[in-house]
């Protein structure tokens, strides 16, 4: 049995690209939509940077330190009792989070059991991320597709990005040269291209100073594997098609080698100090927004900085 992999062609066909562009632009309202759903779902738990410093919101008060200039002293709160306090303002400097979606052939799958495409989870996913970020002040861009912005409809302008390109003829893993040091990347997808390939652009990714956080959209039957008998499998990215006599024989060494490729890409995230975590399609696109909503919380918390 070959390893679970997505093949990219050397080139497609003029028509079939405006057509999924088109079907990819046509889907992008309602995804905005359901991203705000999500997005409004978690907006409660997002603090912000949380963090004191240069700004103009207020954070809290906290009691005086000797030593302090008497200029930061907040006389009318300190009147109400027998303490002097400092007004702290929360930090607001925007840190800048690069946001990617595999919207290659593959991710269009959808079985029976799964809630959307992996494709439409995905988008729904990086939109909610966008408009979320976008309330805390952070500065986001498409990798490979723009700059970043800073701007409370980011998640409309990201949305509008993605309608004027073919997501399909974006590569899977896009090109590191836009990145800077302390940057965060979020890459969210199937990750099915050759391993070797995929370790090589993550390695380009950590020597540009860039913490990732990868998000593995998984359709049920992808793990599970149910199929029994005959069955006849086609590549989404070739056409290929695979005939097996019997499926269920293979089922468990596919299984075993999905998790193999798993595991290998979760080892390469903890040895450079990211974070990688897997979402199934028959699961709530909220439970990885909240995920991420942690890890990035705690990384803008920190100053950007591992």
């Amino acid at each position: 049995m070959t390893e679970p992999r997505a093949t990219v062609p050397t080139s497609r066909h003029v028509g079939t690209t405006l057509a999924e562009a088109k079907s990819l632009a046509r889907s992008l309202p309602d995804l905005l939509v359901e991203a705000r759903r999500v997005a409004t779902t978690v907006l409660a738990g997002w603090h912000g940077r949380r963090r004191a410093g240069p700004g103009e919101t207020f954070w809290q008060f906290r009691p005086f330190v000797t030593g302090e200039a008497p200029g930061r002293i907040d006389w009318r709160r300190s009147a109400r009792d027998e303490h002097l306090y400092v007004r702290e303002r929360e930090w607001e400097a925007a840190h800048t989070v690069w946001l990617s979606a595999d919207l290659s052939p593959s991710m269009d799958f959808r079985s029976k059991l799964a809630l959307a495409s992996k494709r439409d989870r995905a988008l729904v996913i990086l939109l909610a991320l966008g408009d979320l970020l976008a309330a805390a002040g952070e500065r986001i861009g498409l990798l490979g597709l723009g700059d970043p912005i800073l701007s409370r409809n980011a998640a409309e302008r990201l949305a509008e990005t993605l309608a004027i390109y073919d997501g399909a003829a974006q590569p899977a893993l896009p090109s590191a040269a836009r990145l800077g040091r302390f940057a965060d990347l979020v890459l969210i997808g199937d990750f099915l291209d050759p391993i070797d390939e995929i370790e090589a652009r993550l390695a380009d990714y950590a020597r540009h100073g860039t913490t990732a956080h990868l998000v593995e959209i998984r359709d049920p039957v992808e793990e599970i594997f149910p199929y029994a008998g005959r069955t006849e499998f086609r590549d989404p990215e070739s056409g290929a098609l695979y005939t097996i006599g019997r499926a269920e024989q293979i089922g468990e060494e596919y299984r075993n080698r999905l998790i193999a490729r798993r595991e290998t890409l979760a080892a390469t995230c903890r040895r450079l100090g990211w974070s990688y975590l897997t979402h199934r399609t028959d699961r709530p696109a909220t439970e990885p927004l909240l995920a991420l909503h942690a890890r990035l919380s705690a990384r803008v918390n920190e100053g950007g900085r591992p």
